[in-house]
């Protein structure tokens, strides 16, 4: 989750919110390429998460990291972010670290980006006796034994997730996810992209589909991480029918975004809790815990990272729907949705997949699929079947796009691990489940051994 947000003074009206997002539009040669991943930090004598202080611990890292060149970002006197010109750190709820990194052109970049970061984040863990796994839920652990990080949003969320859904802790603590930031030229692009990017997002869960275990045991899901997020909040989550409805564009987003319940505003170093109450009563000076207080652009730009819909829309569109997954993976999600969105031709035939399809098929595939993966069933056909289809149109876009690096590989070789998936027929989290059953005995111990990061 984000650190604080800087957009700018008070706001003077509607048009301002609206503003903001139409600032996003860029022209085609100024589409960018932002990754985002997260893993779970663990101490690799008793493979537990680690807590903030000690060693190993989150502080601890985030410290030896200083040494790269990041600069960090404090909340009174614990460090609880960096930010540098690669992007920037920011912790989760449990401790989760992550990676926001910087736009950049290539999915060959992207990849060297996440090469960089690994090796900095491996010299730093070795020193202090940790490891890092990429998992959609946490396997093992229990959620009294995951700590939480010193941020006061986190406190704000675990004091409000209670009263609005089932999973709003399972959520905070015991979930990773790797998201992709993709741009758009204008608001018709930016609907297009995002309608096609709700309808296919549930495809893309099946194809990083990777937790399957919860507190050492099958769960009875292939991501359980996306099952959680149908109890989280519903307010502000889930695939957002009216993103398909006529009239759709930045003011209706505005419009829906107003109305989510807002958890905080950050004042003079400190958050002031205001969960429940909606962006609109800030705006009418409605909300009595906040008289005084002018609302301002970096208060909005706060709250949109507070909306959690399956993709997310700030100044570009978030795709969210996929696990934590091994390192080598990583790179495979930018590629999935580059070649679908930055190829006009390979967006359209995206679109003309999707275009039929009711809410209510949306709404099933989106609920089946944490638990069938790739088996589950779809208008005469399967998610395995879209899959294929899904890294067809992405592929196509990716050749069109003829973006090679220094020995002239294309981008479209961070498919490949996706393909065998499909392939085969069986996700990552199945193919966990196998070896829980078998080679491993039903212990996860050799879960952390052979996916440790480092």
């Amino acid at each position: 989750m984000s650190i604080p947000q800087h957009a700018g003074g008070p706001i003077g009206s509607r048009d301002d919110l609206v503003r903001y997002l139409e600032n996003g539009c860029k022209p085609r040669s100024d589409w960018r390429i932002g990754t985002e991943h997260e893993k779970f930090i663990y101490d690799l004598k008793t493979l537990k998460p680690v807590p903030y202080h000690g060693k190993p611990g989150i502080r601890a890292l985030l410290d030896g990291m200083r040494r790269f060149g990041w600069e960090p970002v404090m909340e009174g006197d614990n460090i609880i972010g960096l930010t540098g010109k690669d992007g920037a750190i920011s912790l989760e709820p449990g401790g989760q670290f992550e990676l926001s990194g910087a736009p950049l052109v290539s999915v060959h970049e992207t990849c060297n980006e996440v090469n960089t970061h690994r090796a900095q984040v491996q010299q730093v863990s070795n020193e202090i006796g940790a490891g890092a796994i990429g998992v959609g839920y946490a396997p093992s652990w229990r959620l009294d034994e995951v700590p939480m990080m010193p941020k006061g949003r986190y406190q704000i969320m675990r004091n409000y997730m209670p009263k609005v859904g089932g999973y709003g802790h399972e959520m905070m603590f015991r979930t990773c996810t790797v998201q992709v930031n993709l741009d758009f030229s204008d608001e018709a692009d930016m609907v297009k992209k995002f309608r096609v990017g709700l309808a296919l997002q549930p495809v893309a869960t099946a194809l990083f589909a990777k937790s399957p275990f919860r507190e050492g045991k099958p769960n009875g899901f292939l991501s359980y991480r996306s099952h959680i997020w149908t109890d989280v909040d519903n307010e502000r989550a889930g695939m957002l029918p009216f993103v398909f409805e006529n009239g759709m564009g930045f003011e209706r987003y505005v419009d829906y975004a107003l109305d989510v319940p807002m958890y905080f505003i950050y004042r003079e170093g400190r958050y002031i809790d205001v969960a429940g109450k909606s962006f609109r009563k800030f705006l009418s000076g409605d909300i009595a815990e906040l008289y005084g207080n002018t609302p301002t652009m970096d208060d909005w730009a706060d709250h949109l990272t507070t909306i959690f819909p399956e993709v997310r829309l700030k100044k570009f569109l978030e795709m969210r729907g996929a696990d934590g997954g091994s390192w080598s993976r990583i790179c495979g999600l930018p590629a999935l949705w580059v070649g679908i969105y930055y190829d006009q031709l390979s967006l359209d035939a995206a679109w003309d997949l999707v275009k039929d399809w009711t809410a209510e098929e949306r709404q099933a595939m989106r609920d089946a699929v944490p638990r069938l993966g790739f088996q589950t069933p779809f208008c005469n056909r399967t998610v395995g079947d879209l899959a294929h289809e899904m890294l067809e149109i992405s592929a196509a876009g990716l050749r069109r796009r003829a973006n090679e690096d220094s020995s002239g590989t294309s981008e479209e070789g961070f498919l490949m691990p996706l393909r065998e998936l499909v392939d085969r027929g069986y996700t990552r989290a199945e193919e966990l489940l196998r070896k829980y059953e078998g080679e491993w005995a039903g212990d996860l111990a050799p879960l952390f051994e052979e996916h440790n990061f480092f």
